[in-house]
């Protein structure tokens, strides 16, 4: 098969879909690899490596996509990525349909087979999001961190104290990949934490494996609204596979947050968990709601691309290998991980949340 890798062009978007190692091991399957020149720069991967490692170099996005099969990405294709896209070309990378209705007519209009990262599920878990969002919630902690600091229209407190003065109190709503690994950075800094979500079995999982200054607590709107004011920073860490987040924190209930608390929305990518959020990028990462700080930037990872990158070939490469192998029926028919990953093919809309959000017809993918 014909594989393309475009370079990413979304706001600060620094990693790349592949790694020179990924290249290889298409490449010893007797795949052709075309890699867009200086998709991998930012991180950390010239082009001469690709080309040592079996790839072809192309000068412009535009040839990368005329003349794959199969286009992997990171990010969803933007407006003038469109164009680009054939009918009958698979698309592999994160999408996140739910939350954006024009991406999705356009991947419908486009007639292409839309496999998201997202979605593509195993034994329950999702497998392809597990890695950025283990980066996204440590990272969510460190961002939170700085905008703390009254320079950047924080409070001014030090996130783990100091001998005599209590350390800072973060909220992380959503006990999953990203909600633990959030948890687990602000306990090792020293702050108070208190983790919610709605799973009794996980909060008694997570009391288990926390530290001690680790809170569990029920996830509810009454418990929210009680906790809220003695909170300085707050992560939203929920996820409903595919579907569009629900706003845990509305604009009314930012009155009974502080000044200068800090919101840190992961789940920006699937719509966001706070009424008052919009995506924000690297450039611009934050900005203020009646004193209150956001940080909503939607593709958080993008700022550690060397970490990121390499996480998430590690992740995707056995997937992309198997569509590559196979083509995307036969492999979706044998991987039922890989099918549950297919949001839109040929012009249908063949994932329900996705249809569910915007009021479209849900068609079933026949292998």
């Amino acid at each position: 098969m014909k594989i393309g890798i475009p370079k990413e062009i979304k706001n600060n978007e620094n990693r790349v879909s592949l790694t020179p190692g990924g290249t290889f091991e298409l490449v010893k399957h007797g795949h052709t690899v075309y890699v867009e020149t200086q998709a991998g720069k930012n991180s950390g991967f010239n082009d001469e490596s690709y080309v040592k490692a079996g790839a072809t170099i192309f000068p412009t996005a535009g040839e990368v996509f005329a003349a794959a099969e199969m286009i992997i990405k990171v990010k969803e294709p933007i407006e003038s990525e469109y164009k680009l896209i054939r009918p009958n070309q698979l698309l592999f990378t994160y999408f996140h349909l739910a939350a954006d209705e024009e991406l999705t007519h356009a991947m419908i209009d486009s007639k292409a087979i839309c496999l998201a990262y997202e979605t593509v599920e195993k034994d329950r878990t999702l497998p392809l999001l597990i890695p950025m969002s283990e980066v996204a919630g440590r990272m969510s902690i460190q961002e939170g961190a700085k905008y703390l600091e009254k320079p950047q229209g924080g409070k001014g407190i030090l996130l783990g104290g100091v001998p005599g003065v209590k350390p800072a109190n973060v909220l992380v709503l959503g006990g999953g990949i990203v909600g633990t690994h959030a948890a687990l950075i602000a306990a090792g800094s020293g702050a108070h934490v208190t983790i919610m979500d709605i799973s009794l079995p996980r909060l008694r999982y997570l009391s288990e494996i926390m530290p001690a200054n680790v809170d569990t607590m029920m996830s509810s709107q009454y418990n929210i609204e009680q906790i809220l004011p003695t909170m300085d920073l707050i992560v939203g860490a929920v996820l409903i596979p595919g579907a569009k987040a629900p706003h845990l924190i509305t604009k009314a209930m930012l009155k009974l947050i502080q000044p200068g608390t800090v919101l840190v929305d992961v789940a920006i990518d699937q719509g966001g968990c706070f009424e008052t959020s919009h995506p924000t990028t690297h450039t611009e990462p934050i900005y203020t709601v009646d004193g209150v700080l956001h940080y909503c930037v939607a593709n958080i990872p993008g700022a550690v691309p060397m970490t990121s990158t390499l996480a998430l070939t590690n992740a995707t490469l056995p997937y992309a290998i198997l569509l590559a192998d196979l083509g995307w029926e036969k492999a979706c028919a044998k991987c039922p991980d890989l099918k549950a990953g297919l949001n839109v093919v040929k012009g249908k809309v063949t994932f329900p949340a996705v249809a569910e959000a915007f009021g479209l017809k849900c068609s079933e993918v026949k292998l």
